[in-house]
């Protein structure tokens, strides 16, 4: 009887081991494949995030699992042991509920895709790109180099502003004065060529129309699609290039003017 019990001792923690790795590698290979399958068009990085994620916590569920069942071939109480870490798991619980609160909440900004590494965002006024995405914190990162970091189970609003597609708008007066059949000649013209140079342009470079009756002149819109955030340099290139483009043609653009009357 003896010898049984001791043999029993010796082989149970290793058969517990090796089922249990067997376990692990059965559901890690299940997850892996099907997470896969299910989810092609997710970030490559936001996957691996997410699959090593659930990869440590079905390990360390297995493993705490894994040591009580070797205990209690050891003899020990595990019912107790039990009782005991729940016990704990409630003081630790407590003690780090802020921690846990960002835990969760860093899953979910990954889970609902509210935003990745890259993306522009605006998070409690402040606007940057989003350097790294952390279990505890998100760290964003101005133009202008400032670093902010935010603790997850604090963003509770998002402004994404590389979901979608943007729009460049840039505003043209020209004189009253100016023939505005040939004014809207010119741009027209001038966007079916500036459409065929911009890369960033994901659709045609067009003229709105009139959008205002300034003092100083009359308005014209021009809009552009865009790629995501890219709207600023092509506002920069329109600018220069509708300047350029209005000269040549001979187009007044108004600006203001002192006349001095000296009696």
């Amino acid at each position: 009887m003896l010898d049984f019990l001791l043999s029993r001792r010796v082989v149970a923690p290793f058969l517990i081991v090796i089922i249990g790795t067997i376990i692990y590698l059965l559901i890690h290979k299940i997850i892996t494949k099907t997470f896969n399958l299910k989810i092609d068009k997710m970030d490559d990085r936001k996957r691996l995030t997410i699959l090593k994620l659930m990869d440590n916590i079905i390990k360390y569920m297995l493993l705490a699992i894994g040591i009580v069942m070797v205990l209690g071939e050891f003899g020990m109480d595990t019912k107790s042991l039990i009782a005991s870490l729940g016990a704990v798991g409630v003081v630790v619980g407590l003690a780090f509920q802020d921690t846990l609160k960002d835990f969760f909440a860093g899953i979910f900004i990954l889970l609902e895709d509210q935003y990745r590494v890259g993306d522009t965002v605006t998070i409690s006024g402040f606007k940057g790109e989003v350097v790294s995405i952390g279990m505890k914190t998100t760290k964003i990162k101005a133009y202008t180099g400032e670093v902010k970091m935010v603790s997850n189970r604090n963003i509770t609003e998002v402004i994404n502003h590389s979901l979608e597609d943007s729009v460049a708008i840039v505003d043209v007066q020209v004189a009253y004065e100016s023939d505005l059949d040939h004014v809207e000649q010119v741009l027209q013209d001038f966007c079916n060529e500036l459409t065929k140079d911009i890369p960033d342009l994901t659709g045609d470079v067009t003229v709105a129309g009139i959008e205002n009756l300034n003092e100083g002149g009359i308005t014209y819109r021009i809009t552009a699609p865009t790629k995501a955030l890219a709207q600023y340099g092509v506002q920069r290139t329109i600018r220069k290039e509708v300047k350029k483009t209005l000269d040549d043609a001979h187009i007044t653009i108004p600006y203001p003017q002192l006349v001095i009357h000296n009696e």
